[in-house]
């Protein structure tokens, strides 16, 4: 165990606390105009998904746990969980729904993710950045409108639902941001 200040800790940080592993959902440094920084965290325990709210003065010690972080190819889904292979050993792992999470819809067959394993164990998955999925159904485009505020809804080739600008027609390729969903641009390709 590595012991570090509140304030370097980020999502997907891993942290031991009286001998349970917890992972960070969210970290939050707090500056208030008076009195001491602190850092607010969102955790989950990882053997039983409790999740946790925790905060510590910004330059308080917390202990991290060592966790193994490596690139993993996604393969497939299925009812025994999420299956991710180690493209240099072949080595295969199975991820369970909870902690995939919110990244089901946006993992495609092939996509390289960051995996994180602590004693083997699959703890936490980090996708891309951004990923480029297909729009199969969206109200049609309308001539000579332009780019504005208002947006539409429209449903992507991954039953994902987003919200697009309304020059955006079904078929066009568009980039999404993983993090929180949200349309980008118009795919290059």
């Amino acid at each position: 165990m590595v012991k570090v200040i509140a304030s370097s800790l980020r999502k997907g940080s891993v942290v031991d606390m009286e001998g349970k592993l917890y992972v960070v959902l969210t970290a939050e440094n707090i500056h208030p105009g008076k009195g001491t920084p602190v850092t607010q965290l969102s955790m989950r325990r990882i053997s039983d998904g409790v999740k946790v709210s925790e905060r510590w003065r910004t330059t308080e010690q917390v202990e991290r746990a060592f966790v193994d972080d490596r690139n993993y190819t996604f393969l497939y889904s299925d009812g025994e969980g999420f299956h991710f292979m180690n493209p240099e050993s072949y080595h295969q792992v199975v991820v369970t729904p909870e902690i995939v999470g919110d990244a089901a819809p946006w993992l495609e067959d092939g996509m390289t993710v960051m995996l994180s394993t602590h004693d083997g164990v699959p703890i936490a998955l980090e996708l891309p950045r951004l990923v480029t999925v297909e729009i199969v159904e969206t109200e049609p485009a309308v001539k000579n409108q332009t780019a504005s505020s208002s947006y539409k809804p429209a449903i992507l080739a991954n039953g994902a639902r987003i919200m697009v600008p309304p020059y955006i027609a079904a078929g066009t390729r568009v980039v999404i941001l993983t993090e929180d969903g949200s349309y980008q641009e118009r795919a290059k390709d």
